[in-house]
C-alpha cells in the first residue's frame, strides 16, 4: 500500500513511522510489537485503532496483545487485539477489517467465534470509519450496543 492512497480514517490523525524494505514494500512500525510491518490496509486501521486505544482511551501499552492466537473449534486463529485487565485476563477484544471492508453480519460473527474462547466483556468491530462497540453480559446471556467505548479504568 502507498503512503499517499492511505485512507482518512473516522479516528484522530496520529504519527507513525515508516520506511521501506528491501523488496520496497511500506512498512508501518507497531509500537506494541516493537517492529515494523508490512502496511497492508488491515494494518492501517489496526495501527490508528491501537494509537486510539492507547491515546484516547488511556490502554496501558503493556495491556494491549495484537494478534493473538486463540483456538476456537480446534483451529488456530489470530485476534487482531486483545486488551487486558491488570491481572491479565482479556477484557476487550477488537476485530479490524480494512476501509473498504463492510462490517457484515459474517465479521460478527466472527469476533464472536474469537470470544468463546477468550469471553472478555468488550467487542468493538471496526474498519477504521465505522466503529461498534458491545458489552457481553455473559452471566444473563445477553448483549447490547453502547455508543461509545469507555475509557480503560471504567471498563
Amino acid at each position: 500500500m502507498e503512503l499517499d492512497q492511505l485512507p482518512k480514517l473516522n479516528l484522530p490523525q496520529y504519527q507513525f513511522s515508516f520506511k521501506k524494505d528491501l523488496s520496497n514494500n511500506n512498512l508501518i512500525f507497531d509500537n506494541i510489537r516493537k517492529k515494523h510491518l508490512i502496511l497492508t490496509p488491515e494494518e492501517w486501521v489496526r495501527q490508528n485503532y491501537v494509537q486510539y486505544l492507547v491515546q484516547e482511551k488511556k490502554v496501558p501499552k503493556g495491556l494491549i496483545g495484537i494478534e493473538k492466537q486463540v483456538v476456537v473449534n480446534k483451529m488456530n486463529k489470530r485476534c487482531d487485539i486483545v486488551v487486558f485487565d491488570r491481572s491479565g485476563n482479556p477484557l476487550l477484544l477488537v476485530e479490524c477489517k480494512s476501509a473498504k471492508e463492510r462490517l457484515t453480519q459474517k465479521v460478527f460473527d466472527q469476533i464472536a467465534r474469537y470470544n468463546m474462547a477468550l469471553n472478555v466483556k468488550y467487542l468493538v468491530v471496526t474498519n477504521g470509519l465505522d466503529h461498534y462497540y458491545c458489552i457481553i453480559e455473559h452471566k444473563a446471556k445477553s448483549y447490547h450496543f453502547i455508543e461509545e467505548l469507555p475509557e480503560y479504568e471504567s471498563l
